[in-house]
């Protein structure tokens, strides 16, 4: 854990919060919002009570409080004006921050306490779409920008696959409504990046379809053997990292030439999609730009 940030730069601190280095500096020299510690070089630096300070500042000035108004209330007043906020408007602006920081602190108590809270006024597909999906929006600029370890990605990962776990367990009990088609989902060779995929699972299996979930990292040739079990097949891949832009039409038509007969189709999504060549695609292939976008295909 030593190389986990518990410290955090002017620049960590935009990052996180989206208030403007500049702007933070305003509020601290003239409003005295709180005050920087300093390393002996007489460089800034903030803590993780910092951060949360300036998160519920953060959320008090969107909702329409003025900083000066902001600057005469105690810390416990500000968390219980941020309280009064969430239980009267959108929660999802709070819940955003309270991950980042259960993120920062590894806390798992925050994790779920935010996630029960959500859920008691949401359902499972609102609190994925309208909270964690611009999360982990947000924590791949916050990871590329130095802002977070891969330790702090990797723990909010996890918990965040643990309800997808549950959820989709749950929806898998239920008997089939759709038993013509079957759909099966899978991650290109080195590709990790699963979020997406599992909830593609979820929402499949929440509306009545069979799936065959393969998961991280399948070679081509593993879906070729797949055809043998089934007859009407869907084959679903999410292309986030891995094949690079250079590399992915390759893989598109060694794709299509694994999966494709007479009755399946190869559906795509993710980020490494925009680089393909709409001349690579045959007939039974389909580009996504977005889970919603597929969902509508349904």
């Amino acid at each position: 854990m030593n190389n986990v940030k518990n410290t955090f730069s002017i620049k960590d601190l935009e990052n996180l919060s989206g208030i403007k280095a500049h702007t933070i500096r305003i509020w601290e020299k003239r409003y005295n919002v709180f005050e920087p510690m300093r390393t002996d070089t007489n460089i800034r630096f903030y803590d993780i009570k910092a951060l949360q300070k300036l998160l519920n500042i953060t959320l008090l000035h969107d909702y329409g409080y003025k900083i000066s108004k902001i600057s005469t209330l105690s810390d416990e007043e500000i968390k219980e004006k941020v309280r009064g906020i969430v239980s009267q408007k959108s929660a999802k602006h709070h819940a955003i921050s309270a991950f980042k920081l259960a993120m920062m602190n590894f806390d798992q108590k925050l994790f779920f306490e935010t996630y029960n809270e959500l859920l008691s006024e949401k359902s499972f597909n609102e609190v994925f779409f309208e909270v964690f999906i611009p999360l982990m929006e947000e924590l791949g600029e916050l990871w590329q920008s130095d802002t977070i370890t891969p330790a702090h990605e990797h723990f909010i990962s996890y918990l965040i696959k643990l309800k997808l776990l549950i959820n989709t367990e749950e929806v898998i009990k239920k008997p089939a409504l759709h038993d013509d088609k079957t759909f099966v989902l899978f991650l290109p060779l080195n590709e990790i990046h699963e979020l997406g995929l599992m909830y593609l699972n979820y929402e499949l299996n929440y509306r009545g379809y069979n799936t065959v979930y393969l998961g991280e990292s399948v070679p081509v040739d593993n879906l070729a053997d797949v055809k043998k079990y089934f007859s009407n097949i869907t084959f679903i891949g999410y292309i986030t990292v891995e094949p690079t832009a250079d590399e992915v039409n390759e893989y598109v038509k060694e794709l299509q030439e694994a999966t494709n007969n007479e009755t399946n189709e190869l559906w795509l999504i993710g980020r490494m999609t925009e680089h393909i060549s709409k001349q690579k695609l045959n007939s039974t292939t389909k580009v996504f730009q977005s889970i919603t976008d597929l969902l509508g295909q349904l």
